[in-house]
């Protein structure tokens, strides 16, 4: 399914929104709950932004505005490595400015799943099944989930 949509102006990409930004709403019940000590030691603006975040009706109040990107040809290495380091869920792909796609932790693990991986030290496989992954590598879809090959 669809997790977040990237929001563009004049074909340059200013913001993101993500299921992360609609869960804390006014209307859902779910926004910020903070004891009477702590909302003093917030400062105000920080307040205000995330009041906004909570009531806002359009995407410009809810969105996430510097958004963490990567380029078409970063490879997949650096991607994983900055999405554990920024505590994402997926980053835009620009190509010469231009977004050209999203790539998820999903597409990571997806990528990781069909890499040809090197049979472990000691082990023998018949020819035919050579160019196949090894069986301890989960392979199958089903509905768009992955489980382990049996």
């Amino acid at each position: 399914g669809i997790s977040a949509v990237p929001v563009q102006s004049a074909g340059q990409l200013v913001g993101i929104v993500s299921e992360g930004d609609l869960l804390r709403r006014a209307e859902l019940g779910t926004g910020r709950a903070r004891s009477r000590w702590l909302e003093i030691a917030t400062p105000g603006d920080r307040l205000a932004a995330e009041y906004i975040q909570e009531h806002g009706r359009k995407v410009a109040d809810v969105m996430t505005r510097n958004v963490v990107t990567v380029q078409h040809d970063t490879p997949i290495s650096e991607i994983a490595d900055l999405l554990e380091r920024k505590r994402i869920k997926r980053a835009p792909v620009l190509r010469d400015g231009k977004l050209v796609g999203i790539v998820s932790r999903a597409n990571l693990i997806q990528a990781l799943a069909l890499q040809k991986i090197p049979e472990p030290a000691g082990v023998a496989r018949p020819a035919a099944s050579r160019s196949a992954p090894p069986s301890w590598v989960g392979s199958g879809v089903t509905s768009g989930a992955a489980f382990p090959s049996m």
